[in-house]
């Protein structure tokens, strides 16, 4: 591969990506030779003379197939961050044959025999707990990708995996060019009023880019929250609110020949058959047990209860907040009958009008640089660390690359930082694994590379950008995704970091994180008034933290709605039958909701966490880490009773070790008793939702 390296970046792993060498006609040239390389691996593993041993199996399969992890994370991650028509094309050649690989590798019958004769063998006593963990888990993946299936019906179950995975990449591609082609331009200023000027200047900037006159405004986050929540232009907001919740829906823009333009309504259909099916032909009742396998929670049944447990302590507050907005509307703001597109912008008046503050008031106080060093401060305290701005090939100017040392400069791990929303940017925040923390067999250790990605307003002309406090939130959120991926300490490939962790458990240190958001000892340290340099004034931080429970029935209420539709989609819907996907949405809603949904919302047709996210019959994870996180959170509130602050040295140890360090090394339910003493509590969830006192 020597050679070959040289001439295409995606095959060089001798350090970090070459993004400003690679292009899209260099990915299926090295995918040719990495999928060759690994199915190699992977046939002579499975040949009946290779002896079933850890080191003749398990290491030489996964020396091969990393390094086509790590060059498909690449182009991946590039697909998702800086979209081009060639590179998507290149993306979506390659995407069947990599799903094809790994299809042929999961039910591989003889490699699957080698690994069940590993841990029926003397020697498995001897291996570690981590090593019979990784076993444990390869075994009930390859039961999971139909090892166990007749030979003769493999051919359909891996064609299965390739149509769904074409249809979730066609799902999330047609999400963002519903996104990117929908613009309102203003042209009377009028129509601006309301508006915070920062996304006044950022409009006229974007119509300059276009040479067109006036402000435009598009579907992207920065662009269009701030007009739902702060235009007075009343038919502005309806007409960005129904394009929105229209998105990538037959009531979106059409073709010249009349048929709807970027409509997923056909992609969830045929995405819920494929899933059904390839549970029947598993054994399976529905899609929501096989989810369910590699995750925390027993059955589809203990999710739903759990879910109207939350919805029933949550409908009387969630009740009493749509009271107060709608008599406010009416009273207040003269808005009868409060309208779908009115929501955001009455809530943000009501808000001000009880607690005296606004969002941009607050947005001040957070420019980017400030939070950055904040945020870095804070995790360099708690967790014993260094993180340091280095240099490294971006996809993108605007991307940050950082190391991450512990106090005697070692490096423990890298990331990149990419903020900013683009036309050639998914939507939403994440973060993924550039590569994991693997030790070789010859000792060399490879660290940990994170990517962290927001959508955020980027700065316009030479005036720094700042932050919403929401979008701090978002920030450490993120990043706290990235220290359970960068803090590991396991050698072992498939459970360092976040890999092997189960996936209702994932959002557990990222949330675990946002709580440092609304600590005053914190905030102090991540602020700074863009004009005057002050800190958040402790008068503002009382008014933020009085309203930090504001209208949470709503939010926790709307949560549900998601989290049990897509259970009950996964279960109990039938994709063949009349009800389609949309209308299932709808009885949800009124079911568990208490604001009407709009009659045109097509929510569903861009919910990237369930058709191209990986979510699917596992959004209620966010509600269930948020269990772990907020009790975990607790114990620093415990010993900040005595040490004064959050932010204490010896508890942070503790969690790095027993939480971010471990990775997927054992249950995180192990983790977390190993952290807390005990299993975890809702309670302090619910306090923290100010749902009890």
């Amino acid at each position: 591969m020597g050679q070959a390296a040289t001439l295409n970046p995606l095959l060089n792993f001798s350090d970090l990506p070459h993004f400003n060498l690679i292009r899209p006609e260099h990915v299926t040239p090295a995918l040719d030779i990495l999928l060759k390389a690994a199915h190699d691996a992977v046939q002579h593993a499975s040949a009946p003379q290779t002896p079933a041993t850890w080191e003749m199996i398990v290491e030489p399969v996964e020396m091969a197939t990393e390094p086509l992890s790590r060059a498909w994370s690449v182009i991946d991650h590039l697909n998702a961050v800086s979209d081009t028509p060639t590179l998507r094309a290149a993306h979506a050649q390659n995407l069947p044959r990599v799903i094809e690989f790994w299809s042929k590798v999961g039910h591989n019958l003889a490699l699957y025999e080698k690994y069940k004769c590993i841990v029926a063998s003397s020697a498995y006593a001897l291996l570690s707990d981590i090593r019979k963990t990784i076993l444990h888990n390869a075994i009930r993946d390859f039961r999971l990708s139909g090892a166990e299936l007749p030979e003769y019906k493999k051919p359909r179950f891996a064609q299965l995996h390739e149509q769904k995975a074409a249809l979730s990449k066609q799902f999330s591609d047609n999400v963002l060019d519903a996104t990117n082609a929908y613009t309102y331009f203003v042209t009377d200023d009028t129509e601006l009023n309301g508006l915070p000027v920062d996304v006044i200047n950022s409009a006229r900037h974007m119509a300059e880019k276009d040479s067109r006159p006036g402000w435009k405004f598009t579907l992207h986050c920065p662009s269009y929250f701030p007009v739902t929540q702060y235009a007075e232009h009343r038919p502005m907001r309806e007409a960005m609110y129904r394009a929105y919740m229209t998105r990538a829906s037959e009531l979106g823009p059409r073709y010249s020949c009349g048929k709807p333009q970027w409509d997923n309504t056909a992609n969830m259909t045929e995405q819920l058959k494929l899933r059904a099916e390839e549970a029947l032909m598993l054994g399976y009742q529905n899609f929501a047990q096989i989810s369910l396998e590699s995750k925390m929670a027993d059955s589809p049944e203990q999710v739903i209860v759990f879910l109207d447990d939350i919805a029933r302590r949550a409908r009387p507050h969630a009740k009493k907040d749509w009271a107060q907005l709608q008599a406010f509307s009416a009273n207040d703001l003269q808005l009868m009958p409060l309208k779908p597109w009115d929501i955001a912008y009455a809530s943000e008046k009501l808000r001000r009008k009880l607690y005296a503050f606004s969002e941009q008031e607050v947005k001040k106080y957070f420019p980017e640089s400030t939070v950055l060093q904040g945020l870095f401060r804070i995790t360099e305290y708690l967790f014993d660390i260094l993180i340091k701005p280095n240099s490294a090939e971006t996809w993108h100017p605007d991307v940050q690359f950082f190391r991450v040392e512990d106090r005697d400069g070692r490096l423990l791990a890298e990331f990149y930082l990419d903020l900013y929303a683009r036309e050639s940017k998914r939507s939403g925040a994440w973060m993924n694994d550039a590569r994991s923390r693997y030790r070789h067999a010859n000792g060399t250790l490879q660290t940990p590379v994170a990517y962290l990605t927001c959508n955020f307003s980027a700065p316009v002309g030479d005036k720094p950008t700042c932050f919403t406090h929401g979008e701090v939130i978002t920030l450490f959120h993120e990043f706290g995704h990235g220290l359970h991926h960068m803090l590991t300490r396991i050698d072992e490939l498939s459970v360092s970091g976040i890999n092997g962790v189960e996936w209702d458990a994932v959002e557990f240190p990222s949330q675990f994180m946002e709580n440092f958001c609304w600590e005053w000892d914190v905030l102090t340290s991540i602020t700074s008034n863009i004009e005057s340099g002050e800190p958040l004034p402790r008068e503002l931080f009382d008014k933020m933290l009085a309203a930090k429970n504001f209208q949470s029935g709503l939010v926790t209420l709307q949560q549900i709605v998601f989290s049990k539709f897509d259970m009950l989609l996964h279960t109990s819907h039938n994709p063949y039958g009349m009800l389609g996907v949309n209308t299932l949405a709808r009885q949800v809603s009124d079911s568990c909701h208490v604001i009407p949904q709009a009659s045109f919302s097509r929510w569903p047709n861009t919910f990237g966490h369930m058709f191209s996210g990986g979510y699917a019959a596992g959004y209620y994870s966010y509600k269930w880490a948020e269990v772990m996180s907020a009790d975990a959170y607790a114990s620093f509130k415990e010993a900040a009773s005595t040490s004064g602050s959050v932010l204490n040295h010896e508890t942070g140890a503790r969690y790095r070790a027993q939480i971010l360090e471990v990775g997927g090394s054992r249950s995180t339910l192990t983790s977390f008793e190993a952290f807390r003493g005990r299993q975890p509590s809702i309670e302090a969830m619910l306090r923290d939702n100010g749902m009890i006192t």
